[in-house]
């Protein structure tokens, strides 16, 4: 992004100021997305300096920023929503909790969201379970009911665990059916907002 150069000192001060401010909001974003939105603004600010040849640089500029508004406000629904676009492309892990954690406040469906991944985290806390503790972790099964998971005391119940060492290849393959499943579901979810646009 080319920096403009104003002939007004404070007005270059004030226009730096908003620039610097919108490179730490759009820092946690990929270069390109940076860069697109960096651009952006800047060309809103270059176009409207350009009209109005006889009013005042600085308070055109004030004028510009006020209608772009505050970095810290109007930037974050446009870098949670490219984080969103970007989790459901990749399905990488780290890419949709930072999605979802920056969507969170966008309504209960992303609570939701939430909370199945959260869900999901504690499948692999299981695998971990079974390594550790092998005869207290597995899917146990009762004449009145079965359990799924973790059982302290072991020893003085009736239950019994049926799936032996194929709890964790069960369980990961069942975690992943269901981390792809959700992922879908976001990705739908994402295509669905943007149509509503």
């Amino acid at each position: 992004m080319k920096i403009i150069e104003f002939a007004n000192k404070s007005t270059n001060e004030i226009y730096l100021d908003y620039i610097r401010r919108a490179e730490r909001m759009t820092k946690t974003l990929s270069e390109n997305d940076r860069q697109d939105i960096l651009m952006e603004l800047n060309s809103h600010i270059y176009e409207y300096m350009q009209k109005n040849i006889d009013t005042d640089e600085v308070e055109k500029m004030l004028a510009i920023l006020k209608r772009l508004g505050a970095p810290e406000e109007t930037l974050p629904p446009l870098i949670a929503d490219l984080k969103l676009s970007r989790a459901t492309k990749t399905f990488n892990p780290f890419h949709v909790i930072n999605a979802l954690t920056l969507n969170i406040s966008n309504g209960f469906v992303y609570v939701l969201f939430s909370l199945s991944y959260l869900l999901l985290f504690c499948f692999i806390l299981l695998v971990f379970a079974k390594l550790i503790y092998p005869h207290n972790t597995g899917l146990f099964i009762e004449e009145n009911g079965f359990h799924f998971g973790f059982i302290s005391n072991i020893t003085d119940s009736s239950w019994t665990e049926v799936l032996g060492n194929w709890f964790i290849p069960v369980i990961l393959l069942v975690g992943t059916i269901i981390y792809l499943f959700i992922t879908l579901l976001l990705k739908l979810k994402y295509r669905l907002k943007q149509k509503e646009r």
